[in-house]
């Protein structure tokens, strides 16, 4: 077995740089600032077209973008982590499906900022049936264990949509339950 001094070990600032998956670090503002090459390809960006730039522009809308920060900002502020999936939107305007796990931190006498690790999850996710954006997001929230009535709320629709929106999930799906449905889309059966 090889052995690397700690002189010889790669930089932090390397192991970021050539990571296989999206990482980025943002202000308590949720604005970019720093990005590696893996987070940029997987949005169709360069890094210098990212860094310095609001999140706001890789979410499918500006109301996505809100209700993400309103749910998941006053976990990760208070837990210092928080992660789920979600739609992202690709330069191009196509959507992602996006594994997102980020972790707060606030240095002495400096600003608060957090890093983000993004997984685009789409070719797994849609290989076997294909969503709608409006069904991926249901079943996130299904996934997590949420009910409808709670979908209805966060997402600003009402119960029977969501349950309509569930109806034609468990058809493609050939599930009848909301176990069978989020199994199926994990891969377990």
């Amino acid at each position: 077995m090889e052995q690397i001094s700690g002189a010889q070990a790669p930089q932090a600032s390397v192991l970021c740089d050539m990571a296989p998956i999206g990482l980025c670090a943002t202000s308590s503002s949720r604005v970019i600032l720093r990005c590696n090459e893996e987070f940029a390809r997987m949005f169709g960006y360069r890094v210098d077209e990212l860094e310095s730039r609001s999140l706001v522009m890789l979410y499918p809308s500006e109301r996505k973008y809100q209700l993400t920060g309103m749910h998941g900002g006053p976990v990760l502020r208070e837990t210092g982590r928080y992660s789920d999936e979600r739609l992202m939107k690709h330069r191009s305007g196509h959507l992602l499906w996006c594994h997102v796990v980020g972790r707060y931190y606030t240095p002495q006498d400096q600003a608060p900022f957090s890093t983000w690790m993004f997984e685009d999850l789409s070719e797994r996710k849609g290989r076997s049936v294909t969503l709608t954006a409006r069904e991926r997001e249901i079943v996130a929230l299904l996934a997590k264990g949420w009910t409808s009535k709670e979908i209805a709320r966060f997402l600003g629709i009402s119960y029977r949509t969501v349950e309509a929106h569930r109806g034609r999930i468990g058809r493609k799906l050939d599930a009848s339950t909301t176990v069978e449905i989020v199994a199926k889309l994990a891969g377990l059966y």
